[in-house]
């Protein structure tokens, strides 16, 4: 993840904004302006680690935008400390030595982003673990928060995940509503084959058998199976392989965590699942300050 694109950037600004942290009332009036001190921030939780960048990243767009508050800080963690990995409960994330007014003011826009991000990166971890043994992807969705999908994405990856389309221009996708409003399954593919750009994979979304016959009639390169049990499944995968095609399969469409397996040795390659992005709990997680004493 770059921290500093210009994207993310405007992010962590906005949420600096949105929280008035160069406004922070009560610590104004409370808090010596040349008192330092130390945040230790810590998993409260056993979850796998995604956001930590976010740290430095906010204390120096804090400065640039209260320039009072302006002077050197240090992020210390453990070289072990990194996006992916696996911490448990009560293990220290990272310190941050800065003016303690400026940790007081960071504090918990770091604290949500951190706690958000790692969520994903736990729950997709989750999903991957129960697929171990089978060659299935894990996928994500473009089910984000309006603003958040880049971090949302970057997320699933850190905890063994794969992106699906970034966004609407990412790849061609017919789906159930292109299907109805284009004049249905055959018609809808053809036009999309007709005027992709090269190079682009024309994939479509299937519910039934039949439909999966009537789109390999038709050409699809790519096809993923919408809603449909596992069992259907398996033989939509052997109606494919039997036509001596390897084109990519992918299932969707109310696959949760009890019954991911099922749908994993079915044959399919891949398996997206909106709930990592749409319904990740964050995990818990707290900062710790105290001041520094010289």
């Amino acid at each position: 993840m770059d921290w500093k694109s210009k994207r993310v950037e405007a992010l962590l600004e906005q949420a600096l904004r949105e929280d008035k942290a160069s406004k922070d009332a009560t610590t104004a009036i409370t808090i010596d302006p040349k008192l330092r001190a130390s945040g230790v921030l810590v998993a409260r939780q056993d979850c796998i680690l995604a956001g930590v960048g976010c740290i430095p990243r906010f204390l120096e767009i804090f400065s640039e935008l209260d320039k009072k508050q302006s002077g050197r800080y240090e992020v210390i963690s453990h070289p072990e400390i990194f996006d992916g990995v696996r911490l448990r409960a009560g293990q220290a994330i990272a310190v941050i030595r800065h003016n303690a007014r400026v940790i007081l003011a960071c504090e918990r826009v770091i604290l949500n982003l951190l706690q958000h991000m790692s969520g994903i990166a736990t729950l997709t971890r989750r999903y991957v673990d129960e697929v171990k043994g089978t060659r299935v992807k894990i996928l994500d969705t473009r089910k984000t928060m309006p603003g958040m999908r880049l971090l949302d994405k970057y997320a699933v990856r850190c905890g063994g995940g794969e992106n699906h389309r970034l966004d609407l221009s990412d790849g061609i996708l017919i789906k159930q509503n292109h299907i109805a409003l284009a004049g249905g399954l055959q018609r809808t593919l053809a036009k999309a084959l007709e005027n992709r750009e090269p190079g682009r994979t024309v994939q479509i979304e299937v519910r039934n058998l039949d439909e999966l016959n009537l789109a390999l009639d038709g050409g699809a390169e790519a096809v993923l199976f919408d809603c449909m049990s596992p069992a259907d499944l398996k033989k939509a995968v052997g109606i494919v392989r039997a036509r001596g095609l390897t084109i990519p399969l992918e299932a969707a469409g109310g696959i949760t965590l009890e019954s991911i397996r099922k749908y994993a040795l079915t044959g399919v390659d891949s398996i997206s699942v909106g709930a990592l992005t749409h319904s990740a709990p964050a995990v818990d997680m707290s900062m710790k300050i105290t001041a520094e004493i010289y």
